[in-house]
């Protein structure tokens, strides 16, 4: 199931270079690269996030023993908003490029990012509740750790989409500065491997 849900990831990820376009007219060639600003930032910002979604989902199932229907189900789900997220990147770019309807982009976008994380959130409650679905590698400190990671990040997208509602840049700012705050390790998680390690060290 990871596997697959990697292969869905690197390719949805892989299709958002694909939203840039070349610029039709060669002969002032640098000005239109320039122009494809709003591409780029589009581009730049969803690749990240899916980078976080893809770590997250790891670290995720790193503790998961097994799955049943359930968890199958919710991580199909999941796995259609990622796909979404090219269609939503050109979306955004084009907004940012005609000027029109920026608050709608960035409220999509917001919103898709949103709806992920809220899968993580249902898939992480489902398998922490029961804990025959959980791996012996992740304590209760560890599990509670990655619950308010989750939790948090509901908060801060939902934050960034209504803001960018009301301004655009703002939004779109919020949401980017979800990036490196979650691409730090979560304390609870790193702590347990380390005495994971330590122990067999000492074996």
């Amino acid at each position: 199931m990871v596997a697959f849900s990697d292969g869905v990831i690197a390719i949805a990820i892989t299709l958002l270079v694909l939203e840039i376009h070349p610029p039709h007219d060669t002969s002032h060639l640098l000005h239109g690269l320039a122009a494809l600003w709003p591409s780029y930032l589009a581009y730049v910002v969803t690749f990240m996030l899916i980078g976080q979604v893809w770590a997250n989902h790891h670290i995720m199932f790193d503790h998961i023993r097994s799955v049943d229907r359930v968890v199958l189900f919710l991580n199909t789900v999941l796995l259609m908003g990622i796909a979404f997220l090219p269609f939503v990147t050109s979306v955004l770019a084009a907004a940012i490029r005609d000027g029109q309807g920026e608050r709608t982009a960035v409220v999509l976008q917001g919103s898709a990012f949103w709806f992920m994380d809220l899968l993580f959130n249902i898939i992480w409650w489902y398998v922490r509740r029961d804990r025959r679905l959980l791996a012996a590698t992740i304590d209760s400190a560890g599990v509670a750790a990655i619950s308010r990671r989750f939790r948090l990040a509901l908060v801060w997208l939902a934050t960034g989409t209504l803001l960018g509602l009301l301004l655009p840049p703002l939004g779109v700012a919020v949401i980017a500065a979800f990036i490196p705050y979650y691409w730090l390790p979560i304390a609870g998680e790193i702590a347990k491997v380390r005495r994971r390690r330590g122990r067999r060290n000492a074996t």
